[in-house]
């Protein structure tokens, strides 16, 4: 068993303002997009101010997706009993799921803006979330959120206000598996010209596997528990859908265009050569 790290949730305490880690991590994952979608930008014919405008409409829509979809999937009836609670959002209670059609809401009007395919610009975001999502889980961790299942396993920790019982870092998975390995592997997919809607349908399929696997690890959610079967959680459910669309759109992308703006220029180069 190892001991769970006693690390403050509030980074920084500058009189009655307390400034969160789990805020921090959110300025991470939107920093690290701005900072690659940069780097890719001349690719569609965007300006890193382009990359700061798409940034800022995705910004709403995490935020204001992220809430609702919440409260939707997640706080029906405490947002029924109390219909402010929604706007008290330093209450905790944020859905990936909701900020995901945030997002995608996002990109429809950013790409209707730019004159781009919807597709072509999915292709160009979805690189640049993972490294927002791994953060996240990270800040879920140091918020002592998103408890694992007991295990019995070297590596289980104490989770706070759980009667000290090893558990399942299940935050930390998901902030490798969502974080670092979708990352990589999207980036590298993105590398190469890829028919419209690849990298798309990747994102959905990775995030939707490894977010259904992470949850049988993970307590499900206190005032849900599990939805079906006596095993399957929210959590599982919401992926369904993103897996299925992601299949989807992996076996039309094969019916469209080779992207070439979304290769990286050596990779571009070399495919010119041949």
């Amino acid at each position: 068993m190892i001991a769970y790290p006693a690390i403050d949730p509030v980074a920084i305490s500058l009189g009655p303002l307390q400034v969160h880690w789990y805020g921090l991590m959110y300025v991470v994952g939107f920093v690290a997009a701005w900072w690659l979608g940069g780097r890719r930008a001349a690719r569609l014919g965007l300006t890193r101010d382009d990359v700061s405008d798409l940034l800022f409409y995705a910004a709403l829509g995490v935020v204001l997706g992220g809430r609702l979809g919440y409260a939707l999937f997640y706080g029906l009836g405490q947002w029924a009993g109390d219909p402010l609670w929604i706007f008290r959002v330093w209450d905790g209670g944020m859905s990936f799921h909701g900020g995901l059609i945030g997002v995608l809401l996002a990109s429809a009007w950013f790409a209707r803006k730019k004159g781009l395919a919807y597709f072509t610009l999915t292709d160009f975001v979805a690189p640049l979330v993972p490294i927002g999502l791994g953060a996240g889980r990270i800040g879920n961790f140091i918020n002592h959120e998103l408890p694992g299942r007991v295990t019995s396993l070297p590596w289980g920790m104490p989770f706070p206000g759980t009667a000290g019982q090893p558990r399942h870092p299940s935050a930390l998975y998901e902030a490798v598996l969502e974080g670092a390995v979708l990352f990589a592997l999207l980036w590298w997919v993105s590398a190469r010209p890829r028919r419209r809607g690849l990298v798309s349908g990747v994102f959905l399929i990775g995030y939707g596997v490894f977010r259904f696997a992470v949850e049988f690890v993970r307590l499900p959610d206190a005032q849900l528990g599990f939805i079906a079967f006596g095993w399957l959680t929210m959590g599982q459910l919401l992926t369904l859908p993103m897996v299925a669309f992601g299949l989807l759109l992996v076996a039309w992308s094969r019916r469209q265009p080779v992207d070439v703006r979304l290769a990286d220029e050596g990779t571009k180069k070399g495919t010119n050569k041949a």
